[in-house]
């Protein structure tokens, strides 16, 4: 049942504020950021001394392109490279990598790539030395333990350079294909083959001539002084090659290409005057391929490779339960497990795996003894929906490392609800939870001497980033940083101050220098003079009661002259936050909300379920069902907006964009009542035609979870639209295709429905790039806001 206002309070709405307006427009806001707003400062990064900061940088617009800029640490004004420094060879801070020898043993070289070629840096005199100058890619480079000499990678094998004499040597001979005992045959073929051998002479000549050659090879292989053990590992690639610092093993993995069948997506505008094709990413349920590591041993060239099946609960997964069809499927019959990099410790000792189950929903973290290949399991999460969360990784692997002694492993999990730091001894394997509480740690930095870590995490406030340090033993916290407000870190290599890339949500990122325990000094001022002369809104943090109990995080963007009318808005990705107190990733929105206000529209965005920042449950709170807990935080919100302020759900819009979009068909397909009108930008409207590796850990996969794919996509609700919808869409978006939108606009053709409209962008993907794309596509949503709800829409 819809609510109406009583005709008297809508009239007054109607008569006081019907010819409001903004010194803001759509073309102002939509036109290039960098000259409207200012290009802000990214990519900051330490020098290696910690003398200089670098940064890419566009004040005002100054420039066609971003700039290569640098600091002094002391701070002062930002200087421009010239393009000969900005070609130069720059080493720069990333972190003092414990384990990876990055570094020799008293911290006096550097050894890193640039350019796709091995430079050593002497950090006392600033000298460089290059090692090698090719056409192949050089990588992995690291010094040997004894600092005598560089390991790095090439072609997908090993070398190692000796620095007294740049003589090299090659550790691992890693080839394509099969020996030929171990290439698969064919019953038909062999039986073929077999015939010709017994028919001809010729043949069986030539066969045995064939073999005494690879047999030749094969001896004069063997008595090669200097040569590695050659292995053939099949018709994959080779990736995450690693040799140990006591070089006595190589591990490796083998990718084969999933056999999913990849989408195209066709391009109209082109510069040939032929329409294109553009190859993109398979759909939802393609094969997953299994991932395992290999162990070689360099001297006898024997290969282990590692069984994942032994790990405890490799198959311990619950059968999905498909009630609309009355059957079970046990999904556990087609997991497949998936084995990341080895990580080997400083001195080689020990070697510790990540393994994740192609459903996602367990995670192992592991010890492996790389003579056996045994695996000694060291931590074991488990979720019934899936394994994510800051620093674990959508895909569950997550970031992990090691601490000075080489046998403490730190790394995240959310067994405790939230993404908090551990720290487990490889040996014993006793765990430790370091960080706790109702926060999420978001950056992980141990510092060189190894006692301490520098975090970033959300412990003052949900809405709030800030700089900590903690004893690697755990224990209370520091507090570094002091404002409000987003605060991407680089950590100075002298660790007692930082780089600060801080905002407000009225003011965009600045880069700040801040010495610990003092005051942060501001050092760039990107923003136009134009655009400052605005007054932007600060958003009221609002929390809006939720059906089920919980209060709601969300943004309230109040207007002076209420004109009876609400707008809705609802980030994309699902898993993203954008309640919170520094500059939004959606700045365009966030200046046309000002707008919007201005006009005497209600604004209001919230943090639905699925959202990052508040842990696991309400990450996972949409598992199986897309568009129904996070669907219902808008149809609750719709109810505040209307007992908080008399606004009619008629004069309610709702939109957003990809997974906003998505919300937005959704709630004009199952419940219009409590919304007027939509615009759904680039929306999935079937799930089973989005790719895999988002979709699956949610909604499993179309063939054993049918009925979450069909409860979750708006293709299968379209006959309940009954408000107006306008569905922008760009044609070459090889993330949600233009096939989609396709679909559900023939759909709602053979459905009947007339209120709606498709608006198609020829040169745009998934993030417009064109001001006039924005602008006509903002344009058509203010139009329709003002047709469906706004003040002379409901006279």
């Amino acid at each position: 049942m819809k609510r109406l206002l009583p005709l008297c309070l809508l009239a007054i709405a109607v008569t006081s504020t019907s010819a409001q307006t903004s010194e803001l427009t759509v073309q102002k806001i939509m036109q290039d950021p960098d000259t409207w707003v200012g290009g802000l400062p990214d990519d900051f990064v330490w020098s290696e001394d910690g003398n200089w900061l670098y940064f890419e940088w566009n004040p005002q617009g100054a420039f066609a392109s971003d700039s290569l800029f640098r600091v002094a640490a002391g701070g002062g004004e930002p200087v421009q490279l010239s393009r000969e420094e900005r070609l130069a060879v720059r080493t720069t801070f990333g972190g003092w990598q414990h384990g990876e020898h990055v570094y020799d043993a008293d911290y006096g070289r550097k050894v890193f790539t640039w350019g796709g070629d091995i430079y050593v840096l002497d950090r006392s005199s600033g000298e460089l030395r290059r090692l090698t100058a090719t056409g192949d890619n050089e990588g992995g480079a690291r010094f040997t333990p004894d600092g005598d000499a560089v390991v790095y990678v090439r072609d997908g094998n090993a070398f190692k350079l000796h620095l007294e004499n740049a003589s090299i040597t090659q550790l691992t001979d890693l080839q394509s294909g099969r020996d030929r005992e171990d290439r698969p045959g064919d019953a038909q073929d062999e039986w073929l083959k077999a015939q010709q051998t017994e028919l001809f002479d010729v043949i069986r000549q030539q066969q045995e001539e064939r073999d005494a050659r690879e047999k030749a090879r094969e001896r004069d292989d063997a008595h090669r002084e200097d040569g590695p053990p050659t292995y053939r590992y099949g018709d994959g690639r080779v990736f995450g090659l690693q040799v140990d610092p006591s070089e006595k093993y190589a591990s490796f993995s083998v990718f084969s290409p999933s056999q999913g069948k990849n989408t195209i997506v066709q391009n109209y505008v082109t510069e040939s005057g032929y329409a294109e094709d553009l190859n993109a990413r398979a759909k939802v349920g393609g094969d997953e391929t299994p991932r395992t590591v290999f162990v070689q041993d360099l001297e006898t060239g024997d290969v282990v490779e590692v069984d994942l099946t032994q790990l405890p609960g490799a198959y311990d997964v619950k059968p999905i339960h498909l009630l609309d069809e009355g059957v079970t499927v046990d999904s556990s019959k087609a997991r497949v497990l998936q084995a990341g990099s080895l990580t080997w410790s400083g001195d080689g000792a020990y070697a510790v795996l990540q393994v994740t189950a192609g459903d996602n929903k367990s995670r192992w973290i592991a010890r492996l003894h790389p003579e056996s290949g045994e695996l000694t399991v060291l931590d074991h999460q488990t979720d019934e929906a899936w394994i994510a969360g800051p620093n674990v990784g959508w895909f569950g692997v997550g970031l992990l490392g090691w601490l000075p002694d080489n046998r403490t492993l730190w790394f995240q999990s959310e067994e405790s609800g939230y993404s908090h730091l551990y720290a487990v001894d490889v040996e014993t394997g006793e765990k430790r939870q370091l960080t706790r509480g109702d926060f999420e740690v978001t950056q992980v930095f141990p510092t060189r001497d190894g006692q301490h870590f520098l975090i970033v995490t959300s412990e003052a406030s949900p809405h709030q980033r800030h700089l900590y340090r903690i004893p690697v033993t755990g224990g209370p916290a520091e507090r570094l940083t002091i404002d409000a407000g987003q605060e991407g870190v680089a950590i100075n290599p002298a660790e007692d101050r930082a780089a600060l890339r801080h905002s407000t949500s009225t003011q965009p990122f600045e880069l700040y220098l801040q010495e610990f325990g003092g005051d942060a000094e501001r050092i760039t001022h990107s923003t136009t003079p134009e655009w400052e002369a605005y007054a932007w809104r600060t958003p009221e943090l609002v929390h809006i009661p939720a059906s089920d109990g919980e209060r709601v995080p969300g943004h309230l963007f109040r207007p002076e002259n209420p004109n009876g009318g609400a707008v809705l808005f609802v980030h994309g990705a699902g898993y993203l936050q954008n309640v919170h107190d520094w500059w939004s990733s959606y700045s365009r929105e966030y200046m046309f909300h000002n707008l919007l206000a201005d006009l005497g529209y209600t604004v209001v965005q919230i943090d639905y379920r699925a959202s990052s920042g508040y842990g696991r449950d309400w990450r996972t709170a949409i598992y199986r069902h897309m568009g129904g807990r996070d669907l219902q935080d808008y149809v609750d919100t719709s109810e505040w907006v209307g007992s908080e302020f008399g606004i009619d759900p008629e004069r309610v819009f709702i939109y957003g964009g990809s997974y906003g979009g998505f919300i937005t068909l959704m709630a004009l397909f199952t419940e219009p009542e409590h919304f007027g009108g939509g615009a759904a930008l680039r929306s999935v409207t079937d799930w089973a035609h989005y790719n895999h590796g988002y979709t699956s850990n949610i909604l499993n996969t179309p063939v054993n979870d049918s009925l979450a794919y069909a409860r979750s996509s708006p293709i299968n609700f379209a006959a309940g639209l009954e408000d107006p919808l306008l569905m922008p869409h760009g044609v070459i978006d090889t993330n949600v295709q233009y096939q989609d939108i396709i679909r559900l606009a023939q759909r709602l053709i053979e459905l009947g429905k007339e209120d709606w409209e498709l608006a198609s962008y020829p040169v745009e993907g998934h993030g417009f790039t064109e001001p006039s794309s924005w602008t006509d596509e903002y344009r058509r949503i203010l139009k329709l806001i003002r047709e469906t709800v706004g003040p002379d829409a409901h006279r």
